[in-house]
């Protein structure tokens, strides 16, 4: 294999750890940039630096040559307007840093299924047919993954490189203190009910709760960017990237709970907000640690309620076709049963949850 040197941005990050970590098992020279240094990623050599700041980034790559460059981050604003000025600048800021020295054969940019559901103000208003396909049209609102495509295609127009879109489902992996990690928020809060003696009650839509869905082992998005990278025929293609397989949540809570030890209460038939009930429960995780001799860890830097109030409280179905990628020879697969499983295990192991 020639010598191949990635550029992981964003490497702290569920889906940047992940890739990364990946990158390394497979032979790869990498480096990972983030703003804070990733815990647990042997082999990978950091470079903090924020993304938004295009001098310091300027400063910080301009003198370093990579082959391959994975994009898996991104920062949330307060409006649509704002992530797409901010997180389309972040993209620009990395590729126009490293790519006048010529030595960039690819970049992959990790988006997400919020391509076809439209931006969180908008979100889930245009109708849309399960499953997603890649070349359905983009829906009729500002989103800030069109934003990230549109620079990809413009400089990649200019540079000459070829570039993979990965639109990821909800991600269920490994990594700590990321804004969007659905699986440790639940371990979490089957902890806190645990501990309260509260039943561990489906927070979601009735649509969600009975409707067919999927979700993203993180592991298997590494394995796709990677194929993608380095596979002539998945040049210059958005693909979905998902399990695999469907469940509906009303069978996947049951499942979840047992595996987290706790009782699954009946669905109330409405949606509940996470973020609302989980007020005040700061002081209740803190004695669940001290309890379980956990690793010291704050609730905020573990649980992201808002985002899984967003997933979980969807009012449509949300499923994704993976048919492309099959046809052009990838064909990665997880049992979502055992994404969450293999997760709360090694949550368990590392002192996370009890």
């Amino acid at each position: 294999m020639a010598e191949r040197r990635a550029l992981v941005v964003g490497a702290s990050g569920i889906s940047g750890y992940n890739t990364a970590h990946h990158l390394v098992q497979q032979g790869w020279e990498v480096y990972g940039v983030s703003r804070r240094e990733p815990q647990g990623l042997d082999g990978v050599t950091p470079i903090l630096v924020d993304v938004t700041d295009a001098g310091a980034v300027a400063s910080a790559l301009g003198d370093r040559s990579f082959t391959h460059v994975f994009y898996c981050t991104w920062a949330r604003q307060e409006t649509e307007a704002e992530n797409c000025r901010v997180n389309g600048g972040m993209l620009r800021n990395v590729l126009e840093a490293v790519l006048p020295g010529g030595s960039v054969e690819h970049v992959a940019l990790v988006t997400g299924l919020k391509h076809y559901l439209g931006p969180f103000e908008a979100y889930a208003k245009t109708p849309i047919e399960t499953p997603f396909r890649e070349e359905m049209p983009r829906v009729p609102y500002e989103n800030f993954y069109y934003e990230q495509e549109d620079v990809l295609h413009e400089l990649a127009a200019d540079h000459g490189f070829t570039w993979s879109v990965h639109r990821a489902h909800t991600m269920i992996g490994w990594a700590l203190g990321n804004a969007m990690n659905m699986g440790v928020t639940l371990a979490v809060y089957a902890a806190i009910c645990r501990e309260q003696g509260r039943p561990f009650v489906f927070p979601g839509s009735p649509q969600q709760y009975g409707g067919v869905t999927d979700v993203t082992d993180a592991t298997l998005l590494a394995e796709q960017v990677a194929w993608a990278a380095t596979t002539p025929a998945a040049a210059n293609e958005p693909f979905n990237t998902v399990n695999g397989d469907v469940f509906r949540w009303r069978h996947m809570w049951e499942m979840i709970a047992g595996q987290l030890g706790v009782e699954a209460g009946p669905y109330p038939g409405e949606a509940r907000s996470l973020e609302a009930e989980m007020q005040g429960t700061d002081d209740v995780w803190r004695a669940i640690v001290a309890k379980h001799d956990l690793r010291p860890t704050e609730l905020g830097g573990l649980v992201s309620w808002w985002h899984t109030d967003s997933d979980l409280g969807r009012e449509v179905e949300t499923f994704a076709d993976m048919t492309k990628s099959r046809r052009l020879g990838f064909l990665g697969f997880r049992d979502t049963e055992q994404t969450f499983g293999a997760l709360f295990d090694r949550l368990r192991a590392a002192r996370i949850i009890p």
